[in-house]
Formats: C-alpha cells, sequence, structure tokens
C-alpha cells in the first residue's frame, strides 16, 4: 500500500472519529447546563416549557408597533413567512417588520404554533445531541432507580390459574432477562439488574436521571396482544361520543348498553408532536385472547423496513410455529375485520385483516421512532407478567466530584508523564510514538461515541491501561530498530526490518490479551464488562497506530523528508 492510500486512510479515520465525537464534545462543552437539565425531562414538562415561552413570544409580539422592527430572537419566523410570500408570488422583505410578518401568516394561531414549534424542535435537537453523547455512569455522575413489583394477578389471569412457586419464579426470571436484553444493547452501559426480593425486580441505569430512558425499555411493561375488533360494538360506540364529546367509559354518567359480554371498551392512542400517547377515540375489542386473539409471547423476531409503495415504516414479525398456526386460524376466521395491537390496555394499531397469515405479519400505521420502539419491545418479547412501577428516582454519584476531579487528573497526569517519557528516552522517534498515542485515545474514544457507551470508572482503567500497551508495542519496534540500525543498516533498512521482525511479537501479546478480554466481555457482567469491552477495543487501536500510523510517519521521514540518519537513541548506534 503506497503512503499516499496510506495517509487517505488515517485522514478518513480521523474525520470519521472527529465527526461521532463532536456530540459529545458539543454536548460537555457547548450547551448551557440550564438546557441540558431541560433536555433530560420528560416529553410532558417539554412540552409545556415549549407552550409557555411561545405564549411569552407571542404576548411579547402582539405588544409591537407594527412597523417595529422584528427582534433578533423571532428570525425564525421568517422562514415560514418567505415560504407563504413566494408561494403567493409575493415580494419577500430586505428587512421584516411586525406588519410583514403579520400579513405574510395572517391566520394568528399559525404564528402561535410556528414559535411553539421553534422552542420544541431547539429541545428535542437537545434531546438528540445528549443521546449521541458518551454519557457517564453512575459512579461518575449518578443516573436512574427503579423499582417494579411482578404483578401476579396478571400472572394468573394469563395462566388462567393460580401459578404455584415455581411458575412465578420462572416468570420473574423471565422478565429480568427480556429486561435486560432491552437495555443493554451492548455491554459498556452497565446496567444493574437484580432481583430486589420475591416479586420485586431493581433497575440502575448509569449516564443521567431522564424518565424518557426508562420508556425505552419499559415500554409494553407487561401485556402485549392482538385482539380482533367488535365492529358492530365500535361503529355504535363511535357514533354515540360524536353525540357525547366527553365519553369516558369510567364515569358512570356515561351509559351504554351495546357493548356485549365478552367486549371491552379501550382506548386508541396516537402520539402528538411530542411523541405524547394522546386517546383519539375508544373502540371495542373482543377481551379473550385465547378465543379471539393471540399473546405476544409468540413472536420469534421483529425488524422495521420500509414499505415500498409509500416509504411509510412498517414492523414485520415472525412468529413461532404455535403463533403461526393459532394466527393463522385467527385471521382465517375473522377475514375482512380489524386486528388491534394493544399494550398494556392501549390499542396502538389496528388494520382490517385481507387474507390468512402464518408466521411473517407485517403492521403499519407508525411513525419511525415508534416503529422502533415496538420492533424492540416485539423482538424481547411480551413480559411474562405485568410490571407496576413502585420507585423511579435520580441517584447520586458514588464518588464526589472532588474525587472524581483527582481520578481524571491523575489520569491526564499519567499520560503526560508517557508522552514525556517517549520524548526523552527515543529523541525523535518519540515524537512518532506520541502522535501514534494520541491517534490512538482519539480513535478508541471515537468508537465509543460510535456504540453510544457509557462511561464508568472501570471503563476509564480500560483505556489508561491500553494507552500503556500501545507505548510498549513503540518501545519494542523502537528497540527492534535500533539494533537493526547499530550493526550498521541505512535508516530507511532498519525501519523496515525493525517493524518486520517486531510484528509477529507485538500480535502475539496482543491477540492473547484480546482473546482474554473478549472471553471477559461476554462472560463478565457489571463493571467487568465494561473495563473487558473498552481493553478490547484499545488493543485492536493501539495495534492499528503502532504498525500503521508510526510506520507511515517514519516512511514519511525517510522518503518525503530525506532523512538519512535516525533520531532514537541518545547514544552514538554508528560510527
Amino acid at each position: 500500500m503506497s503512503k499516499r492510500i496510506r495517509f487517505l486512510l488515517v485522514l478518513a479515520l480521523v474525520g470519521i472519529g472527529a465527526y461521532f465525537i463532536y456530540p459529545t464534545v458539543q454536548w460537555y462543552y457547548s450547551v448551557p447546563q440550564s438546557m441540558k437539565e431541560l433536555a433530560e425531562k420528560p416529553r410532558e414538562q417539554i412540552r409545556d416549557y415549549a407552550r409557555g415561552e411561545a405564549q411569552k413570544q407571542w404576548i411579547r409580539l402582539s405588544s409591537l408597533d407594527t412597523g417595529a422592527e422584528l427582534p433578533g430572537e423571532m428570525s425564525f419566523l421568517t422562514a415560514k413567512a418567505t415560504a407563504n410570500l413566494r408561494r403567493a408570488r409575493k415580494d419577500v422583505p430586505a428587512k421584516w417588520t411586525v406588519k410583514d410578518i403579520s400579513e405574510a401568516i395572517p391566520r394568528r394561531g399559525d404564528v402561535f404554533a410556528e414559535i411553539e414549534n421553534h422552542y420544541h424542535s431547539q429541545i428535542m435537537a437537545l434531546k438528540d445531541l445528549r443521546s449521541r453523547a458518551i454519557q457517564l455512569g453512575l459512579d461518575l455522575s449518578g443516573g436512574m432507580a427503579i423499582a417494579l413489583e411482578a404483578d401476579m394477578e396478571s400472572l394468573e389471569k394469563r395462566l388462567q390459574k393460580t401459578p404455584d412457586n415455581d411458575e412465578k419464579e420462572d416468570a420473574v426470571k423471565r422478565a429480568i432477562e427480556i429486561i435486560t436484553n432491552r437495555i443493554d444493547t451492548f455491554g459498556v452501559s452497565e446496567p444493574q439488574v437484580r432481583r430486589g426480593g420475591e416479586n420485586r425486580i431493581l433497575i440502575e441505569i448509569p449516564g443521567d436521571s431522564d424518565p424518557e430512558r426508562a420508556q425505552a425499555f419499559l415500554m409494553g411493561k407487561g401485556s402485549l396482544n392482538f385482539h380482533i375488533v367488535d365492529e358492530e360494538a365500535t361503529s355504535r360506540l363511535i357514533a354515540y361520543q360524536k353525540e357525547n364529546p366527553g365519553y369516558d367509559p369510567a364515569n358512570p354518567f356515561f351509559t351504554i348498553d351495546f357493548v356485549p359480554v365478552g367486549s371491552v371498551v379501550r382506548g386508541f392512542y396516537e402520539r402528538d408532536a411530542y411523541g405524547i400517547d394522546q386517546l383519539v377515540r375508544y373502540i371495542v375489542i373482543y377481551e379473550d385472547v385465547n378465543e379471539n386473539g393471540l399473546d405476544g409471547n409468540h413472536i420469534r423476531s421483529a425488524q422495521v423496513s420500509r414499505d415500498s409503495t409509500n416509504n411509510k415504516p412498517t414492523v414485520n414479525f415472525v412468529l413461532d410455529s404455535d403463533g403461526g398456526d393459532k394466527f393463522y386460524n385467527l385471521t382465517s376466521k375473522y377475514k375482512e375485520k380489524s386486528l388491534a395491537i394493544v399494550m398494556d390496555n392501549k390499542v396502538k394499531a389496528y388494520a382490517r385483516i385481507t387474507g390468512p397469515i402464518r408466521e411473517s405479519v407485517q403492521i403499519t400505521g407508525f411513525n419511525q421512532e415508534e416503529a422502533q420502539n415496538i420492533a424492540l419491545v416485539l423482538r424481547t418479547a411480551a413480559l411474562p407478567v405485568d410490571l407496576l412501577i413502585t420507585n423511579q428516582q435520580a441517584v447520586g454519584s458514588t464518588m464526589g466530584r472532588d474525587s472524581i476531579e483527582k481520578a481524571l487528573n491523575a489520569s491526564l497526569l499519567g499520560f503526560c508523564l508517557v508522552v514525556v517519557f517517549m520524548l526523552i528516552v527515543y529523541k525523535g522517534a518519540g515524537i512518532n510514538a506520541d502522535i501514534a498515542l494520541f491517534l490512538n485515545v482519539f480513535f478508541m474514544i471515537a468508537t465509543l461515541s460510535v456504540f453510544n457507551f457509557t462511561l464508568t470508572l472501570t471503563s476509564i482503567a480500560g483505556i489508561i491501561l491500553t494507552v500503556g500497551m500501545a507505548v510498549d508495542a513503540n518501545v519494542i519496534i523502537f528497540e527492534r530498530i535500533k539494533e537493526e540500525y547499530r550493526i550498521g543498516k541505512s535508516a530507511k533498512a532498519s525501519i523496515e526490518a525493525g517493524f518486520s521482525k517486531a510484528f509477529w511479537a507485538i500480535m502475539d501479546s496482543n491477540i492473547t490479551t484480546l482473546i482474554a478480554a473478549i472471553f471477559l466481555s461476554q462472560l463478565g457482567k457489571g463493571p467487568i464488562q465494561g473495563f473487558a469491552v473498552t481493553l478490547s477495543i484499545g488493543i485492536i487501536t493501539s495495534m492499528f497506530t503502532a504498525l500503521f500510523v508510526s510506520r507511515l510517519l517514519f516512511d514519511f521521514r525517510t522518503d518525503v523528508m530525506g532523512m538519512t540518519k535516525l533520531s532514537i537513541s541518545w547514544r552514538r548506534l554508528q560510527g
């Protein structure tokens, strides 16, 4: 491989790494703390914030003179106004006034909606930025602790009998396994999921105290079923709701007599612009899932794709053989009827059955985010027992801020001492080693950013350990080069021989360590797993920087800069 291609490859990797690291840098160094706290709040509070700010700005805009210049902080309104004027083939003013805005956006409600959307988009962009940044673990910055209680009454309903102790124990164990799979998508996030009593499950999620993170894995906390819609009763109920807009099935004031025995009223929900479930209307479904539906535990796999006709998100899932037979019989029996997806007694979608379906099922009617969430729940299956959140709270870090700063300062000091040591001992070659060392840490952090890892003290320890291992590889290479240079070889020949002879020594030592780290990452739990994964990544990046980047720097000096003598030792190596 030529030097140019190697240089371009390194440059491309640096660019890709910078792209993934940028959200972390931006989140921790550019976003004010007040905005961070706001972005970590649940969607309901974000909605209240956006509407409150929109109300303030609307009042301020209404109080301004019509000839006054549009305030700079409201300049976002000009985008909507410009689009409206161009659509009407009118001239766009060079300087916007309050009157220009009111004429370009004549409906007052549209102006308010545009202001609200601006603040909403601003906070949601911060939420997205936070999700792409490296988070700190419970021991560094705290996180969220959740206590769940297994509802044994729901287990009894599902089994249609009183569960014995073995069935209760199995249900709780399966629930822990499913929740762990939902939370821990890679391993370094280090969630702690454990038993907290006979029917209790305790969860600790590192990173932050955002309740939205809990929804990502507790969505579909227990029940996930497919029910046939009672269309006759639903049609009558929809007509009744139009005549009684405040209808609530829990309110005894509203009495209806057309819902037959065996059918129940359930709310149909859609998500609004803030991602919050909003009740659209009520429908009637057949209650018995064994006779007129299917339990979600029969789902084997699920994924999100796009409809080829309208490019809208679809959720495709595959049932096991028993579920496939039941679903085939169900869809054959109720052809041209509607099938509702019910999650925790909320109808999330329902569609007409056009023909018998056995194993592969496709459902639509969701946005991309909701489709991803539903697919996640389907992949990990419905929980065998309903889980009730009995406590949810933010937890502080186990280390004080002073202790964290001391640990980070010690790591930084150690890194700087290694850099200085390489410069003192190996002179000019030490510069190559230090550049490779900086790139090694850079590539490690970039890889952590790609997978949205959560850093803990043990993860940081893995990073620091690989710094020493990366330097060790350079020391082996440099000593080999010095041996070749000492016997009278040229600088270029010494470099080539040194890298060639050191290659397998470095590969063997690193591969054996990598094997151990991989086994630790697969078999270990919690802090051990975090340490092992960061160590594995560090081993790969350190081999790349020591054998590839460092060699490129040496070749640049000999072939481009014309270096004929090596600056690699304080002692005279050649006569």
